[in-house]
C-alpha cells in the first residue's frame, strides 16, 4: 500500500486504518554483526555462532534494538499524511515489548495500524501506530510497539 495523502481536515478519519503487511526482510548474520559493531554490543549470543549453538536459541539472534531499528524500513510505504507535508519526525514510543528472538537468517515483516491521531495545532499531527514485527514461520511476534510520529504540514 502506498502512503495515503489526505487534506488536513481528514487526518483524524484515518484512526483505525490497518495496513497490509510490509515486505519481508532477511536478518542476516552480516547485518547482526554490523549492528553489533555500530552499537558496540558484542554479546556472544549475537555474534559468536559456535558459542550461541549451546544456548536455548540454538544459534545467534538479532539484537532487539536491531529489530526495532528496522521499523522505518518495515513500514515504509504505510501511512496517512496531510497534504502539503513539510516533514515527519520520529517522536518516540509509548510502549515497546520484545516478545521473541529473531534468529540469524530469519525473515521479518511488519503489520501496522493507526491507533490514534491527535491534532496538536493547525499544522501538526501526532500519530500513534501499533506495529507488530512478524517472524516468518513463527507464531509469536518479535516485537510489538506503540510508535509515535509527528507530521507537520505547510
Amino acid at each position: 500500500m502506498a502512503v495515503k495523502i489526505v487534506p488536513k481536515e481528514e487526518m483524524l478519519d484515518a484512526i483505525g486504518t490497518k495496513f497490509e503487511p510490509g515486505e519481508w526482510i532477511e536478518v542476516t548474520q552480516d547485518r547482526i554483526n554490523v549492528f553489533a559493531d555500530c552499537t558496540e554490543d558484542h554479546q556472544f549470543i549475537h555474534i559468536d555462532e559456535e558459542a550461541a549453538k549451546n544456548t536455548p536459541f540454538g544459534g545467534t539472534i538479532a539484537h532487539g534494538f536491531l529489530t526495532l531499528s528496522l521499523l522505518s524500513k518495515l513500514i515504509e510505504g504505510n501511512g496517512v499524511i496531510p497534504e502539503n507535508i513539510v516533514m515527519g519526525l520520529n517522536y518516540g514510543f509509548d510502549k515497546v515489548r520484545f516478545l521473541a528472538p529473531v534468529k540469524s537468517g530469519k525473515r521479518v515483516r511488519a503489520n501496522s495500524e493507526i491507533a490514534d491521531i491527535v491534532r496538536k495545532d493547525e499544522n501538526r499531527f501526532l500519530i500513534k501506530q501499533i506495529v507488530s514485527v512478524e517472524i516468518e514461520g513463527e507464531e509469536t511476534p518479535a516485537l510489538v510497539a506503540e510508535w509515535l510520529s509527528m507530521v507537520i504540514a505547510g
